[in-house]
């Protein structure tokens, strides 16, 4: 059995996927080590422990994708990072990335009431460098985490990174360009091997709206890392109790604390929340509390 760190999985039914891989083996050298589905499997030719597999279907609804790796390429993995388009109505132009999992029904993959753990350290790395190359290149794209949505289901950590919203920006190769470089350098510089760094706080974060502007903010500006992030639209709907709560830290590794948008919450809800999750060793933070970048 081989292991292997980071898998990073494109789609072929998704425009944005296809581009974002373009770019990946554009930027690097890569070896091609095995076929899965028809596809040609890539390894990183310096980084050896990252592969690149693409499927045939649906990202969201490929449940248990580590395991069929296991099984037919003999390949356990560690982490996943999809590629991926990103949809919205106002078709706005993003770049994004997120954890995955329902906090309520599966809709869109996955298991219902259930999440995949996240990959803080990863995931806020990836935003800021994301951030820095997008500035640089000058685009014009909103850059972000989403909150946790959709599946599909996976035993691995696993995040999402996405072009958004329209498929006019899906077509296009500059965004998942920068996608795909800031991916590589982020792998390249990162200890993507080891998820506890205990100088990076971890963070749960509620409320706010999808695409998660206070913790946006946050990361980009402080030395923390956010896991799971629960909006205020779940709050509203009756899909957040004391069960997701416990789900939700057990998918967050190394949490140590809750970052709740006050704004965005109920004065009820916050003390509430601030309590649940004290009881339990995990404090509320605010921003004043963490060390600027």
């Amino acid at each position: 059995m081989k292991k292997i760190s980071v898998l990073i999985v494109s789609s072929n039914q998704d425009l944005a996927s296809t581009n974002i891989k373009k770019g990946l083996l554009i930027q690097s050298e890569w070896d091609e080590i095995d076929t899965l589905y028809d596809n040609p499997v890539y390894e990183n030719s310096s980084m050896k422990d990252i592969i690149i597999v693409t499927i045939n279907d649906s990202k969201i609804k490929h449940e248990n994708l580590e395991k069929e790796i296991l099984e037919k390429l003999d390949i356990k993995l560690k982490l996943a990072i999809f590629v991926s388009r990103h949809r919205s109505k106002t078709g706005s132009p993003t770049l994004t990335t997120h954890p995955i999992g329902n906090f309520a029904e599966a809709k869109f993959g996955g298991k219902p009431k259930t999440l995949v753990e996240s990959s803080p350290i990863l995931m806020t790395q990836v935003l800021r460098v994301i951030k820095k190359n997008a500035m640089q290149a000058k685009l014009y794209h909103k850059i972000c985490f989403e909150v946790t949505h959709h599946g599909p289901y996976m035993n691995i950590p696993t995040l999402f990174v996405e072009v958004g919203s329209s498929e006019e920006e899906w077509k296009k190769q500059e965004p998942a360009n920068i996608i795909s470089k800031s991916i590589l350098e982020t792998l390249s510089i990162f200890n993507y091997k080891e998820e506890i760094i205990d100088d990076i706080p971890v963070l749960i974060g509620i409320g706010g709206g999808h695409y998660a502007p206070r913790f946006t903010d946050v990361a980009l500006g402080k030395n923390v890392a956010f896991g799971h992030m629960i909006p205020t639209y779940q709050i509203d709907s009756g899909n957040i109790n004391e069960e997701i709560f416990e789900k939700t830290i057990k998918a967050t590794p190394n949490v140590k604390g809750v970052y709740l948008h006050k704004k965005e919450l109920k004065k009820s809800q916050l003390t509430q929340y601030k309590k649940w999750f004290e009881n339990r060793g995990i404090p509320a933070v605010s921003s004043k509390d963490l060390a600027d970048l």
